[in-house]
């Protein structure tokens, strides 16, 4: 069941649970999924807008009709979203807080990898905040100012610090500390196309 946690009529905003795709991938044992889901739930007209990864979990906004559709998608071209995160990350890093610019592509020799890329890589920026420090792992605030395909994942293992439980770029201890991917989308905040008015929603971490 997937948790509902704003509706009207044109979009809804909901928790995508970790470990679940946001759209069918190929072959049967990958129809299960976000959309699919709410479809079952009663929502037959449930167009995704973005994407989570498989492995990450939060908040979403789910389009009901075509033109919020478009509209939605627009404000995210146009980085018009209001998008944070929660993760825990291996080690400590030196400084309480910073920024990560690094151009990003797709590793194609072992897709669906990403890397940083000075020469084909896309601009792609993420700001840090530590929010709590550990033993040997902190908890942090990511704030992606572009949305590239597993941006804050290879953002943080280049910074030196991957994020616990990260089956595709963590290593040793840091892949060891969790079973599950601890990045959360915490937060989602955006001007509602139809309506005018601005709608921001936060979502407790589950870790």
């Amino acid at each position: 069941m997937i948790n509902i946690i704003f509706q009207d009529a044109d979009l809804i905003i909901v928790e995508k649970p970790h470990d679940v795709l946001s759209v069918p991938g190929k072959g049967p044992e990958k129809q299960d999924c976000l959309i699919s889901r709410l479809v079952e739930q009663g929502f037959p007209s449930a167009l995704i807008v973005h994407r989570l990864d498989f492995a990450t979990s939060g908040l979403m906004v789910v389009a009901l009709n075509k033109a919020m559709h478009k509209a939605l998608s627009m404000l995210f071209q146009n980085r018009q979203i209001s998008k944070r995160y929660h993760a825990l990350l291996g080690g400590i890093p030196t400084t309480d807080s910073g920024a990560v610019h690094q151009p990003l592509r797709c590793d194609w020799e072992n897709r669906p990898l990403q890397i940083v890329d000075y020469q084909w890589g896309k601009k792609a920026l993420t700001h840090w905040q530590i929010l709590q420090r550990f033993e040997d792992y902190v908890s942090v605030l990511l704030s992606p100012e572009t949305g590239r395909s597993h941006q804050l994942r290879v953002h943080m293992q280049w910074l030196g610090h991957s994020i616990l439980g990260d089956r595709f770029y963590a290593q040793g201890a840091a892949l060891a500390k969790s079973n599950r991917l601890c990045l959360h989308a915490s937060h989602l905040g955006f001007i509602h196309p139809g309506t005018g008015q601005p709608l921001n929603f936060d979502s407790a971490s589950p870790f």
